[in-house]
C-alpha cells in the first residue's frame, strides 16, 4: 500500500465498509487519493439499518452537535448530487418534512429546537398527520428535515458511485490489529473470511468501523446500542410526513413504505437477532403513534448496531496514533452526517483547512474530550 512515487499521492485505507467508509473512500476519490476499502460484513452496518431521517431539528439535537446537523443538512443536496452523477443511480432523498407530536403545547414549548420549527395545535396536527392518535395535542413541524431511502437505495449509489471513481475493496476482511512503528501508523493486521491473516502497509488509515471501533482501538470510547425495526406497507399517500415520536418514528417512502424504527437496547452489546420484546416495542409504538397503521402488512424485519459515545456524539479527526483519522461514533445520526462527516476527513487527509463551521467545531468532537484534564 505504499507509494512507490514520491510525488504520487500516498494511498489511504478506509477501515469498515459502512455509509461513513463508503462516504469518505468516495470524497477521497473525488480528489484523486487512491482508496481501498476493508469491509468485514457490510450487511450489519449502521447504514443499512438505519431509517434515513435527516432530522437535527425533528432530534432536538442541542449545542455543537446541532451545529454539526445543520451544515450538514445544508450539504446533503450537494453530496447527494455528487453521488448520483457517479453512480447514475438515484438515492431516494424526500423533502418530506418530520412533526414531532406533543402530549401538551407546554411539552411541546420546551422542546430544545422549538424555535426552529412550526408550532402546531391539536387541529393542525391532524391535518398533517391524518389519524394520528388523540393522546397527541400539539406538535412541530420542521419542513426543513427530511429523509433519504438509504437501505434501498443510497448505499447501493454511494458503492456504485466508489466504483466509479475507481475505489477499491477488500470484501470479507476484518481488520485484527493497527501496526504503528516511530510512533505512526505503519500497518494493519487482516483475517479474511477463510481464516487467512495478512499484513497491509500504510501510512494514512481512516477508521470507520461504526460500533466495532472500540474493539480495533480501545481508548474509544464507542460502544454499540441495539436497534430492531420493521417496514409496513401503506396506501400510497396514507403518510405524508416522518412522525418523530417518543421512542419511535415512522418514515414513509414514496412508494407507500413505511421504516419503522427503533428499539434503543444499550445493554444488548453485540447479540445478534430479533427479540419478543424488541418486536412487541414496536407494534406498542405503533399503536401509540398511528392507530390505523397496526393494520398494514408488514414486509420485512431487521436489526443493527448504532456506534454511540458517552454524549451520542461522534468522534472525528485525529486519533491516538498519528497518520489514523477517526469518522465514528454518529449514533443516530450517521446518515445526516455522513456527507459533511467526509468532506472534513477529506479536507484532513488533503491537507486542506475545513471550511464554513466545520474547522471550528472540529475540538468539540476531538476523541479525548471525555478525558479528566
Amino acid at each position: 500500500m505504499t507509494a512507490s512515487d514520491s510525488s504520487a499521492p500516498q494511498p489511504v485505507l478506509i477501515l469498515g465498509g459502512g455509509l461513513m467508509g463508503l462516504a469518505v473512500a468516495h470524497q477521497l476519490a473525488r480528489r484523486g487519493i487512491p482508496v481501498t476499502v476493508l469491509s468485514r460484513r457490510r450487511s450489519e452496518a449502521a447504514g443499512f439499518v438505519a431509517a434515513g431521517m435527516l432530522a437535527p431539528h425533528a432530534e432536538g439535537l442541542e449545542g455543537a452537535l446541532l451545529q454539526l446537523g445543520q451544515l450538514s443538512l445544508r450539504r446533503i443536496p450537494s453530496w447527494v448530487a455528487q453521488i448520483e452523477a457517479d453512480s447514475g443511480l438515484p438515492c431516494g432523498l424526500r423533502s418530506t418534512g418530520i412533526v414531532v407530536p406533543f402530549h401538551s403545547a407546554d411539552e411541546r414549548d420546551a422542546y430544545p429546537t422549538a424555535a426552529f420549527g412550526e408550532h402546531l395545535d391539536r387541529e393542525q396536527l391532524a391535518q398533517e398527520l391524518p389519524g394520528i392518535n388523540s393522546a397527541w395535542r400539539a406538535g412541530l413541524l420542521f419542513a426543513q428535515d427530511g429523509q433519504i431511502d438509504n437501505r434501498r437505495q443510497l448505499m447501493r449509489a454511494l458503492e456504485s458511485a466508489c466504483v466509479d471513481r475507481g475505489v477499491q475493496f477488500q470484501e470479507g476482511v476484518e481488520v485484527l490489529e493497527l501496526f504503528t512503528a516511530n510512533d505512526q501508523l505503519s500497518g494493519v493486521r487482516t483475517r479474511d473470511s477463510e481464516g487467512k491473516e495478512a499484513t497491509l502497509t500504510c501510512e494514512r488509515a481512516v477508521l470507520c468501523s461504526g460500533a466495532w471501533s472500540g474493539k480495533l482501538l480501545p481508548q474509544l470510547p464507542v460502544f454499540p446500542v441495539k436497534g430492531q425495526m420493521l417496514s409496513l406497507q401503506s396506501p400510497r399517500g396514507a403518510l405524508r410526513r416522518v412522525i418523530f415520536g417518543p421512542g419511535i418514528y415512522l418514515v414513509p417512502r414514496e412508494d407507500g413504505l413505511v421504516v419503522v424504527g427503533a428499539t434503543s437496547e444499550r445493554n444488548a452489546s453485540f447479540s445478534e437477532g430479533l427479540t419478543p420484546q424488541g418486536q412487541t416495542t414496536l407494534k406498542q409504538g405503533i399503536a401509540a403513534l398511528l392507530p390505523e397503521a397496526e393494520s398494514w402488512p408488514p414486509m420485512e424485519r431487521w436489526w443493527g448496531f448504532r456506534p454511540c459515545t458517552p454524549d451520542e456524539s461522534p468522534l472525528l479527526g485525529n486519533s491516538p496514533i498519528p497518520g489514523l483519522l477517526l469518522a465514528c461514533g454518529h449514533h443516530r445520526n450517521g446518515v445526516l452526517m455522513a456527507g459533511a462527516t467526509s468532506e472534513l476527513i477529506a479536507d484532513l487527509v488533503c491537507t486542506t483547512e475545513p471550511k464554513q463551521g466545520l474547522a471550528e467545531l472540529l475540538p468539540s468532537f476531538r476523541w479525548d474530550r471525555f478525558q479528566s484534564s
